[in-house]
């Protein structure tokens, strides 16, 4: 009898979890590829990379019922390099995306590391989202369409679904004593849904953005005098902006196997000059504007088959005496589903650059996350295989 109650004290603990996250799900994404670049650096490249199409990574999700209408949730997801098995995001373990909260008959409220309203409601009409992969990304991914910054600190409201409308917002505690406003974050997204009609509209605002945005993702903490390692030439000038903000519509319409999307963001980093927030080498003042635009067109002959097209343009403001600069962008992309969970691929960007970059030099082309190329053009084609799980 005493040696039953030992056993049970020792294992019911364990049977009370695993009731518990009886509804936790393990999921996630390998992809691994080929880049064939022009220009990086001044020469040719050939190299392997992970994680172009969709980002390699392993996710742990779960959902408890609570009752009532009430459910406990919670997300981890890490990035990993499938190349040699390295953390994704700087090193975090869960740096694509870390939170818990509580789903209600009113909405969801999560906390945590999470993606933000930009991200939720617009980004997923921009053709690097859907097909393209984040080298088709608006150069440098200026306005977060593609995720490559996440939100550190924040809490999240997401709505039920009211008849194809959907919104949410972020808000993200900045966590400097005496200053509720600084590395404050916080955005505000809604969308539409009905038919073959979409709809998304998004506004982000960022305080110290080097800071708090672009530089959280790394284990190492930022100080101010130092760039967050942004080496896109496209705006890793103006990292002394007190202000970053992203507006950002979208909207979609579906003619049989066919969708044409377009979307349309207008990026500012504003009160330049801050020394407190980053590096100002080119003593910038005032504010750089961004004004980017992108038609695509997505078409599935077949189950098995996906075509993507689009052409992307993005006209950066003058900055004191630096004239700005403009970007081309057209991307191209063949997909072939051999299964419901493999891929394999082809992706085709070129760009083409004019004009003076946040540097203050001949702006040149510069491929998202790829090695700029000493030209005013780059050209890579990607072929990849993907797998889900």
């Amino acid at each position: 009898m005493k040696k039953s109650l030992v056993m049970w004290i020792a294992v019911a603990p364990f049977s009370m979890l695993a009731h518990a996250q009886s509804s936790v799900t393990l999921s996630g994404v390998i992809d691994v590829g080929i880049n064939a670049v022009t220009n990086a650096g001044g020469a040719h490249q050939y190299a392997m990379s992970s994680g172009v199409n969709n980002g390699s990574r392993v996710v742990f999700s779960g959902i408890e019922d609570l009752g009532g209408g009430y459910k406990s949730v919670f997300f981890l997801e890490n990035g990993f390099n499938v190349n040699n098995g390295q953390l994704g995001q700087g090193g975090l373990l869960f740096g694509r995306q870390a939170w818990v909260g509580l789903a209600s008959p009113y909405g969801r409220v999560t906390l945590g590391r999470q993606y933000d309203s930009i991200v939720d409601y617009v980004g997923q009409f921009a053709a690097a989202d859907n097909w393209g992969g984040y080298i088709s990304a608006h150069p440098g991914d200026l306005d977060n369409f593609n995720n490559s910054y996440r939100t550190n600190n924040s809490v999240k409201f997401t709505s039920l679904n009211y008849n194809g409308l959907t919104f949410g917002g972020v808000y993200s505690f900045g966590g400097v004593a005496g200053d509720v406003s600084r590395n404050q974050i916080w955005s505000l997204g809604a969308g539409y849904n009905h038919g073959p009609f979409a709809l998304g509209v998004a506004y982000l605002d960022v305080r110290n953005p080097n800071l708090s945005f672009m530089g959280n993702n790394s284990q190492t903490p930022l100080t101010a005098a130092t760039a967050n390692g942004t080496v896109t030439p496209v705006y890793s000038g103006y990292m002394s902006a007190r202000g970053y903000q992203s507006a950002g519509a979208a909207a979609s319409y579906t003619i049989g196997d066919a969708t044409v999307a377009l979307t349309y963001s207008n990026v500012r980093f504003s009160n330049l000059g801050d020394l407190s927030s980053g590096p100002n080498p080119n003593h910038y003042t005032g504010t750089a504007v961004f004004n980017n635009a992108e038609i695509s067109l997505r078409y599935r002959p077949t189950p098995a088959v996906l075509l993507g097209a689009a052409y992307d343009y993005t006209d950066g403001s003058s900055v004191n005496a630096n004239p700005g600069a403009k970007y081309h962008q057209g991307q191209l992309s063949a997909q072939y589903f051999l299964s419901k969970r493999t891929t394999v691929y082809v992706i085709g960007v070129y760009q083409h650059a004019s004009g003076t970059d946040s540097t203050g030099k001949q702006a040149v082309a510069a491929i998202n996350l790829l090695t700029p190329s000493t030209s005013n053009s780059q050209a890579v084609v990607r072929v990849g295989l993907r797998q889900k799980f």
